[in-house]
């Protein structure tokens, strides 16, 4: 029989419904190998046993009753360290937040409980979520477990490893410019960054411009869109709404996608920023795959250009800003971080309104490109897995800055527009490194990516090649 974590998020929740499998066992096993393997993978910043466990009792206890079983019944799904988690201790990636526990939970966050799962802890994230590395001075690095001496990305990066590790079967993320992406392609995973206004940010965390949503990060198609499924919903006073999704998420694994028309583009809107050919070989064997699905693949031009970079740039320093800090407490952020805020609250109101205005326009006018193709195909990042302490092994955060936009320049134009967007875990490096490629579509199309998705995944072979880690 296969280890527990062996098994999908889906398998386990129909084995725990089948009384094949009870939620205290599942739990015990992922409890069990966090302890183990996480001290060398840095997913985790706070485990959470004790609750676990009681939360397992519990959906045991539901089993044996007889009711009706929502749908991820006893499936551990770890929450990001960006959300509040009732009564449990949250620190954005910051010292700054020592001994602060939250006091409500993020609306995301019930509607996972009330679909059943069960939290195992909160998985790691950079200081506020802002840098696309997840290194800080409140846990260990979060690494890919294909080769612990690289990083897991970010700002998500913990929940990836935690996945790609088998630390836990599927996990929340946020994206607000390529956190769900970025990680899952350099761990090898899927990610689905929905529609802006998909999944409401209530009771506390503002959607302001729109750029950063919730999202599930999953070794299937399947168990992501069963995640999003239960993820997806609005709260009174959300300021963006996506359309209703004509097909649902669970229904869409198993539909035919159609023949579609894809646009593919691999030109970086960051000046300098050059692919690696490994990333180019993956963009290229994506290309072949899909055309020979039967899909039409054609080049495209770009849709955004450089000139959005500073305009973006802008809104990013600003929202550096939003997370308050005791004055006393500020010399606790990290470098990069009082950089970015130093330059958010330089910048006068006036500025950054104008910032979100241009950025609009270009939108606008992208969409009198992208609206010509069903889904849009381009790298993920620009390279492999980069070693942990990479992109501060500069001489500045400045420096450290640009070597983030020049890493993940593909990933945030779908945060500016709005769309849906996933990583297809596709490709392997000779040296066993993962690489993704990714694919956007249309707003409120997320069931056409995961149809899409699905169908890939069946033609390279199940968990895309039963690939594992060495830890695994």
């Amino acid at each position: 029989m296969a280890h527990i974590h062996d098994l999908t998020a889906l398998e386990q929740a129909a084995a725990v419904r089948a009384r094949e499998l009870s939620p205290v066992e599942i739990a015990k096993h992922y409890l069990e190998r966090v302890e183990r393997l996480d001290p060398r993978v840095g997913a985790f910043v706070t485990p959470t046993p004790e609750r676990a466990l009681e939360e397992a009792r519990q959906a045991e206890a539901r089993v044996l009753s007889g009711d009706d079983l929502p749908p991820l019944l006893g499936v551990p799904i770890p929450i990001k360290d960006l959300n509040l988690v009732k009564d449990v201790p949250i620190r954005f990636g910051s010292a700054t937040y020592e001994g602060f526990v939250a006091p409500v939970d993020d609306s995301v966050v019930e509607r996972l409980r009330e679909a059943g799962t069960i939290m195992l802890g909160k998985t790691a994230t950079p200081e506020f979520g802002l840098p696309c590395y997840t290194e800080t001075d409140v846990s260990p690095p979060s690494r890919t477990p294909w080769d612990l001496t690289r990083s897991a990305g970010g700002s998500s990066g913990g929940a990836a490893a935690a996945v790609a590790a088998g630390l836990a079967p599927a996990a929340q993320g946020s994206d607000g410019a390529g956190s769900i992406r970025i990680p899952a392609s350099v761990c090898g995973l899927y990610g689905i960054k929905p529609t802006r206004g998909r999944i409401s940010f209530a009771p506390v965390i503002p959607d302001l411009a729109g750029l950063s949503t919730n999202g599930p990060i999953a070794r299937t198609v399947a168990d992501a869109a069963a995640l999003l499924e239960v993820m997806a919903h609005n709260q009174p006073g959300d300021l963006y709404v996506a359309p209703p999704s004509p097909v649902g998420f669970v229904e869409a694994v198993t539909r035919e996608p159609g023949r579609l028309r894809i646009g593919r583009n691999a030109t970086p809107v960051v000046p300098g920023a050059e692919v690696h050919p490994d990333v180019l070989a993956a963009y290229d064997r994506a290309s072949e795959l899909l055309e020979s699905l039967g899909h039409e693949v054609v080049d495209m031009p770009p849709a955004f250009n450089g000139s959005i970079l500073g305009e973006f740039e802008r809104l990013w320093f600003c929202f550096a800003c939003l997370h308050p800090v005791d004055p006393s407490m500020e010399a606790e952020l990290r470098p990069l971080t009082r950089w970015l805020r130093e330059r958010g609250f330089a910048t006068p109101a006036p500025a950054f309104l104008q910032a979100q205005a241009t950025l609009q326009t270009a939108t606008r006018f992208a969409f009198l490109v992208m609206n010509d193709y069903d889904a849009i195909l381009s790298p993920t990042v620009t390279q492999p897995p980069v070693p942990v302490g990479w992109f501060e092994d500069v001489e500045d955060p400045e420096e450290t800055f640009h070597r983030m936009e020049r890493f993940a320049p593909f990933a945030a134009p779908y945060n500016i527009s709005g769309q849906p967007a996933v990583n297809l875990p596709l490709h392997w490096t000779d040296a066993g490194l993962p690489i993704g490629v990714m694919l956007a579509g249309r707003i409120g199309g997320e069931a056409t990516l995961i149809s899409l998705s699905a169908q890939v995944e069946a033609a390279v072979g199940g968990f895309w090649g039963d690939r594992r880690p060495e830890l695994w």
